[in-house]
């Protein structure tokens, strides 16, 4: 009887190359450690469910490692067995450079490569799982943001700092890895990614620069928080670091522009994505609604009852009408009372790391000549 060679586990030297490769992964994990965070490219095809992985684990507790073995092999039998190695089959089928992982590269990773295996599909597995991924990705970070010089890309709400970002030769679109677009109104219709997902997109993206040069890559001007997305410290601590770059624009040009972002092109993702346009409308009211409140303390009571006024009005004349005009009064409003001085105050704390001032030509002719 012969013994099906297994591929060699992938190791912590490999792990960049791993994750620069996008290389497609199945992760045996159980679906609750599956939406905490996982890999690009990864698909959950577990090994347990939930509810299985929670009474083994508690059989490990109270009866040790050979109960726990025995009871797996009890509950993933059979059928459930077969059922499970045939969504792994079809997996690599599709994906023939597939590899695994559980969350310590150990006995979940072992069993499940020995039975494709039989099935006649050797596989590769993590060698340390998920939890060695994951350290790498943080220590990576780190090394990288230290490593790579960085610009800062700043200016007042509304000026198109985003669509100006990815005109640079070299950059990192945060609120692109963050899906939001970092202020209060920031909200998009898709949910944000977990924090876990967030910190290795970033990390992913930071070896794809990092492989082509070390010359300087631009980010947009942050805080600490992109919705619910936290920048790593060190990260952090690189933007309040580094050469600022303001971009400027008049105020009717970022009023039209904030118009077009997060009234027009939010109103036709919402019917599109719930194609009913009354539940569209409702969806962006209330998000508006929400996010106006949610600002009421730094606005100032006054402050904020005229905005929620405007706001109202502007929702009332496009359900009537479907006409987008009058939002322009409530975000000419806020930009005047809230945010530009809000953001005049915090640029003054930071005067001395501004490297130019100017329009978006004006940065674009600054970079050609000093990159």
């Amino acid at each position: 009887m012969t013994t099906t060679q297994m591929p060699t586990a992938l190791t912590s030297d490999q792990f960049d190359e791993l994750l620069l490769s996008e290389r497609p992964m199945i992760d045996l994990r159980a679906p609750i450690e599956f939406e905490k965070g996982a890999f690009t490219g990864s698909v959950s095809l577990p090994l347990m469910t939930d509810q299985e992985r929670e009474l083994i684990g508690t059989c490990y507790k109270e009866q040790g490692q050979d109960a726990a073995i025995k009871l797996g092999h009890e509950l993933v039998n059979g059928d459930v067995k077969q059922q499970r190695v045939d969504a792994w089959v079809e997996q690599m089928q599709a994906k023939p450079d597939t590899i695994m992982y559980c969350f310590r590269g150990g006995l979940r990773s072992r069993i499940s490569q020995q039975w494709l295996a039989e099935a006649g599909y050797p596989i590769a597995f993590v060698e340390g799982g998920y939890k060695a991924m994951r350290q790498h990705c943080i220590t990576r970070t780190e090394e990288l943001v230290e490593q790579l010089p960085a610009l800062v890309l700043s200016g007042r709400t509304g000026t198109g700092k985003t669509r100006v970002l990815v005109d640079f030769p070299r950059y990192v679109d945060l609120e692109g890895l963050a899906h939001h677009r970092g202020s209060s109104f920031g909200k998009q219709f898709d949910p944000q990614p977990s924090q876990i997902n967030f910190e290795s997109a970033l990390t992913l993206r930071l070896l794809q620069l990092a492989r082509a040069g070390n010359q300087p890559v631009a980010f947009e001007d942050e805080s600490r928080l992109i919705g619910r997305c936290m920048l790593p410290e060190c990260l952090q601590a690189k933007l309040k670091a580094s050469p600022i770059l303001v971009l400027e624009d008049d105020v009717e040009a970022r009023v039209d522009r904030i118009l077009e972002e997060y009234v027009v092109e939010a109103t036709a993702v919402r019917e599109e994505r719930l194609a009913d346009k009354q539940a569209a409308f409702e969806h962006l009211s209330e998000g508006l609604q929400d996010s106006m409140y949610r600002i009421r303390k730094r606005l100032g009571a006054e402050a904020h009852e005229e905005g929620q006024k405007l706001l109202a009005n502007a929702l009332q004349q496009q359900s009537l009408t479907d006409n987008f005009s009058a939002h322009r009064d409530w975000i000419r409003f806020l930009l005047n009372r809230y945010y530009d001085p809000m953001y005049d105050y915090q640029l003054s704390l930071k005067q001395e790391r501004v490297v130019i001032r100017g329009t978006a030509n004006e940065l674009r002719s600054w970079l050609a000549n000093n990159n």
